[in-house]
């Protein structure tokens, strides 16, 4: 049985600090610029930093990470080498999302240790990691029962178990995975459960596997404030060519266009490229290392349009985005709110664009029903390509064979470009060091004359490989 709880806190309940955390984590807070919480964190974190087991309907991009992460680390004991948190996502590059901030808001304690253990990467140096003792480990199901089944992860110590975008993770295949992780955790643990929507799978998972959870709920479709959206009548054969249009007449620096398909998110991007648009695909048929490459690519603005299926798309968790293209009509309304709640975020202002044809019609009334609005239309003819060059993105991608394992630091690359090599701090854009590779995005212009001083140069007084990712 669950109780449910409301997500509206009383006026002042709405401050971090309020709630029973050390002083060393509010003054980490405070310097986080953690001062108000979402409405998410306010309806759950008291309920969570009580031991409560928690069923919290929140989607990407509404503060849950943060609220999870405070729960379990408040749990925490530093001087016990254990692994006594384990957070289960549905994708590696949540996974890392998670663990990136699970390791900001740990600053506080001493020497917390997170791992994290997602296919793609060899299980030998993870399994190293757990070895050397780990506090948390963040991982997909499938690498998860992987280490339980080698013995090379412990579960005896946990006391906190998350499972983070519970429905994605089913949607991807995850069940049976998820079900043999749970029983091998302890009993007495506390569990928390974020997923966007709540399925019956989901509720049949807390009813087996959840002790007397407290339900929390933020609306979605409340999400929309900050979003301008409008809908575009088009013939089906015109659908891929009016993306093109779109993207010439309000020229956003960065765009989520979503297709239905596979097949359909390869034929638009290849249109797009042959327009001189730089758009990459993103789907269930890539490899890691390329589906690495291609989000890479977008986060540090060497791709201004990715296009992907909502599969592929599950667990992104993609700042600053200008628009959203919705190239299909979803069939389910509330995919439609969450695929459009990815822009206008963090008080900005963003732009859903969504194309529907004549049999397009019952699923734009349902999204109507749903979000208690009525849709904005405008004619296709209306849209006429901005003034101004092609529009390209403003950054050029370099990969550096070298990572965290190599002990490079963004610092190290950031100093190698701009002391021997000579380029400025502002024609450097975002660093990312991975395990085995380190991704520099650098201004467009200065891509071949990057590539060339890195490949001559030095990094930590070492030779390095360099290339250039992506078509210039």
């Amino acid at each position: 049985m669950t109780h449910e709880s409301s997500a509206s806190p009383g006026p002042g309940a709405t401050s971090f600090a309020r709630l029973p955390l050390t002083p060393a984590m509010q003054a980490n807070l405070q310097q986080l610029g953690y001062l108000e919480m979402t409405p998410i964190q306010a309806a759950s974190l008291p309920l969570a930093l009580q031991g409560r087991d928690l069923i919290a309907q929140a989607k990407t991009g509404s503060g849950k990470t943060a609220a999870f992460a405070l729960t379990l680390l408040a749990r925490l004991n530093a001087r016990r080498f254990a692994v006594q948190a384990l957070v289960l996502c549905p994708t590696r590059e949540l996974a890392d999302q998670v663990a990136a901030e699970v390791r900001r808001l740990a600053r506080a304690e001493d020497n917390i240790k997170v791992v994290t253990l997602c296919g793609g990467v060899p299980l030998r140096g993870q399994a190293a990691n757990l070895e050397h003792g780990a506090h948390i480990a963040i991982g997909t199901p499938g690498r998860v029962l992987d280490h339980l089944f080698r013995e090379t992860l412990r579960l005896d110590a946990l006391n906190t178990l998350v499972l983070d975008e519970a429905d994605r993770m089913l949607d991807m295949g995850f069940h049976d995975d998820m079900v043999k992780v749970m029983r091998q955790c302890p009993k007495e643990r506390q569990t928390l459960l974020f997923s966007a929507t709540y399925p019956d799978d989901i509720a049949r998972l807390a009813k087996q596997f959840m002790r007397d959870p407290q339900t929390v709920k933020v609306d979605v479709r409340h999400a929309s404030a900050h979003i301008r959206e409008l809908f575009f009548e088009v013939a089906p054969a015109q659908r891929l060519p009016t993306v093109a249009k779109l993207l010439a007449h309000f020229r956003p620096e960065s765009t989520l266009a979503f297709c239905n398909t596979r097949q359909q998110c390869r034929a638009l991007v290849e249109l797009l490229q042959a327009q001189g648009f730089d758009a990459l695909a993103l789907h269930g048929e890539l490899e890691q290392r390329d589906r690495d490459q291609v989000l890479v690519q977008f986060a540090n603005r060497s791709c201004s349009v990715l296009v992907a299926t909502d599969l592929a798309a599950r667990g992104l968790d993609i700042t600053q985005l200008a628009a959203v293209i919705n190239v299909d009509i979803t069939p389910d309304p509330e995919v439609h709110v969450h695929r459009i709640g990815r822009t206008g975020r963090a008080g900005e202002t963003g732009l859903a664009l969504s194309l529907a044809t004549m049999d397009d019609m019952g699923r734009v009334g349902r999204i109507e029903q749903f979000t208690g609005q009525t849709s904005q239309w405008r004619a296709v003819d209306t849209l006429t390509p901005a003034a101004g060059a092609p529009l390209r993105a403003p950054m050029s991608t370099l990969q550096i064979v070298g990572g965290r394992k190599e002990k490079i630091r963004a610092g190290d690359v950031l100093g190698a470009l701009t002391g021997e090599a000579g380029f400025t701090r502002e024609q450097v854009g975002k660093i990312q060091v991975m395990e085995y590779a380190t991704y520099v995005a650098v201004a467009r212009d200065i891509g071949e004359a990057a590539l060339a001083r890195l490949n001559a140069g030095r990094i930590k007084g070492k030779k390095v490989t360099v290339r250039r990712v992506g078509k210039a």
